[in-house]
Protein backbone atom coordinates (compact mmCIF):
# COMPACT_ATOMS: atom_id res chain seq x y z
CA UNK A 1 0.00 0.00 0.00
CA UNK A 2 1.17 3.48 -1.20
CA UNK A 3 2.21 6.13 2.11
CA UNK A 4 -0.76 8.62 0.48
CA UNK A 5 -3.39 6.20 1.55
CA UNK A 6 -2.25 6.23 5.01
CA UNK A 7 -2.01 9.65 5.31
CA UNK A 8 -5.41 11.76 6.70
CA UNK A 9 -6.78 13.63 3.68
CA UNK A 10 -6.58 18.01 4.29
CA UNK A 11 -9.61 19.14 3.04
CA UNK A 12 -10.26 22.98 2.28
CA UNK A 13 -12.69 24.76 5.10
CA UNK A 14 -16.20 25.01 3.22
CA UNK A 15 -16.86 28.61 2.91
CA UNK A 16 -19.84 29.75 4.26
CA UNK A 17 -22.97 31.04 2.57
CA UNK A 18 -21.20 29.79 -0.73
CA UNK A 19 -24.56 30.39 -2.70
CA UNK A 20 -24.81 33.61 -1.94
CA UNK A 21 -21.50 34.80 -3.85
CA UNK A 22 -22.40 32.77 -6.92
CA UNK A 23 -25.82 35.26 -7.43
CA UNK A 24 -29.16 34.81 -7.72
CA UNK A 25 -31.30 31.50 -8.52
CA UNK A 26 -33.03 33.71 -11.81
CA UNK A 27 -31.34 37.22 -12.42
CA UNK A 28 -34.86 38.68 -13.14
CA UNK A 29 -37.69 36.70 -10.70
CA UNK A 30 -36.86 36.27 -7.09
CA UNK A 31 -37.69 33.35 -5.52
CA UNK A 32 -39.19 34.16 -1.59
CA UNK A 33 -38.73 30.24 -0.93
CA UNK A 34 -35.03 30.41 -1.60
CA UNK A 35 -32.81 31.68 1.44
CA UNK A 36 -30.23 32.29 -0.65
CA UNK A 37 -32.52 34.39 -3.53
CA UNK A 38 -33.41 36.84 0.00
CA UNK A 39 -30.17 37.03 1.32
CA UNK A 40 -29.11 38.18 -2.40
CA UNK A 41 -31.51 40.61 -3.39
CA UNK A 42 -31.42 42.26 0.31
CA UNK A 43 -28.12 42.42 -0.29
CA UNK A 44 -28.37 44.00 -3.52
CA UNK A 45 -31.21 46.37 -2.64
CA UNK A 46 -29.50 47.21 0.73
CA UNK A 47 -32.74 46.51 2.78
CA UNK A 48 -33.42 43.76 5.27
CA UNK A 49 -35.22 40.28 4.37
CA UNK A 50 -38.67 41.41 6.09
CA UNK A 51 -38.69 44.68 4.18
CA UNK A 52 -38.09 42.45 0.69
CA UNK A 53 -40.70 40.43 1.66
CA UNK A 54 -43.21 42.53 1.82
CA UNK A 55 -41.86 44.49 -1.11
CA UNK A 56 -42.41 40.77 -2.63
CA UNK A 57 -46.12 40.29 -1.01
CA UNK A 58 -47.20 44.33 -2.55
CA UNK A 59 -45.57 44.28 -6.43
CA UNK A 60 -45.12 40.73 -7.04
CA UNK A 61 -41.23 38.73 -7.69
CA UNK A 62 -40.20 40.58 -10.78
CA UNK A 63 -37.04 42.42 -9.96
CA UNK A 64 -37.15 45.36 -11.87
CA UNK A 65 -41.03 45.52 -10.18
CA UNK A 66 -39.27 45.03 -6.13
CA UNK A 67 -36.57 47.27 -7.59
CA UNK A 68 -38.91 50.14 -8.42
CA UNK A 69 -40.98 49.84 -5.15
CA UNK A 70 -37.84 49.75 -2.87
CA UNK A 71 -36.12 52.61 -4.67
CA UNK A 72 -38.71 55.00 -6.07
CA UNK A 73 -36.91 57.50 -8.54
CA UNK A 74 -37.70 60.98 -7.49
CA UNK A 75 -38.09 63.66 -9.56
Amino acid sequence: MSEHHDAPKAHAPHALHEEHIKGPHDPKEINPKMASDIAYWSTEFGVTGDQLHEAIRSHGTHVEKVRAALHPKTV
